[in-house]
């Protein structure tokens, strides 16, 4: 009986890759074959680098730390966006902002004028405006919300940087491995394999095939989170406990104090 997992990632096409000619010879210990020019991922390839990725991501979450979602071309952003609000992840769906891991204080200090203009937008003080100023200060929110909208809950630097095809967010790549910042891909046959911590070959190009794989990363970010609430629970009770204790203890000293004062 053929693996539930298997059947599902087969399902979706995540196991074709790119014709022959455009290959990474690094990708070779991933591929399986070849059929009609196009290279075939190794699936039992993809199923390891799946659980690796998603254990990985589920102790950073159970661990309280960020994970950033980044995938900018057209089939992955409306799905990056979507399961990174269900995991409660910064994410960039738009357009890598150059620095914005490396200069991550001036992102910072963007994020607060986009506030600015949101509570301008809100208020009457906008119509106080001439009609250039308006449309001006309009253009400029719309730019800056559609840019940083995903990452203004990044209140610090990610702790790992989920990539859905390297090739094209080199840039994110580059500065998350400067920074040490883990880094997490979805990897297709033109890519380099090496350039990544944790790579998950497979077919980076198909929506069904994005949508599956980010929708197992999210569950895995989920279930960390649903292991550290316990903890934190736990925490408190015992915080609770320690705290009635102590008040137990002074009311007891109290009490016998008083009886001293009493006698004499």
């Amino acid at each position: 009986m053929a693996n539930p997992l298997v059947e599902e990632l087969v399902g979706a096409g995540v196991h074709f890759g790119h014709r022959v000619s455009r290959w990474n010879p690094r990708m070779a210990p991933y591929i399986y074959g070849k059929k009609n020019q196009i290279h075939i991922i190794d699936v039992r390839e993809t199923v390891r680098g799946l659980l690796r990725a998603k254990k990985y991501l589920s102790q950073v979450s159970e661990a309280g730390s960020l994970i950033l979602f980044v995938g900018t071309k057209r089939q992955a952003s409306d799905a990056i966006e979507q399961q990174a609000l269900r995991c409660g992840m910064p994410y960039v769906c738009e357009r890598w902002l150059g620095g914005a891991l490396t200069n991550f204080r001036t992102i910072r200090s963007r994020l607060t004028r986009l506030e600015e203009l949101e509570a301008l937008r809100e208020s009457d003080e906008l119509n106080s405006y001439s009609k250039k100023m308006q449309s001006a200060l309009n253009r400029e929110y719309r730019k800056m919300y559609r840019n940083l909208n995903g990452i203004r809950t990044m209140n610090r630097l990610p702790e790992c940087v989920v990539v859905f095809d390297p090739k094209k967010e080199s840039n994110a790549i580059r500065e998350a491995t400067k920074l040490g910042i883990s880094t997490l891909a979805l990897i297709d046959t033109d890519c380099d394999p090496d350039k990544v911590d944790l790579p998950i070959p497979g077919n980076d190009d198909s929506i069904r095939s994005i949508e599956l794989i980010i929708g197992h990363l999210a569950d895995a970010v989920n279930a960390g989170r649903q292991e550290a609430a316990p903890d934190v629970d736990e925490k408190a009770a015992d915080k609770a406990g320690n705290g009635a204790s102590s008040d137990a203890g002074e009311n007891t000293n109290g009490s016998s104090d008083s009886t001293e004062v009493a006698a004499v």
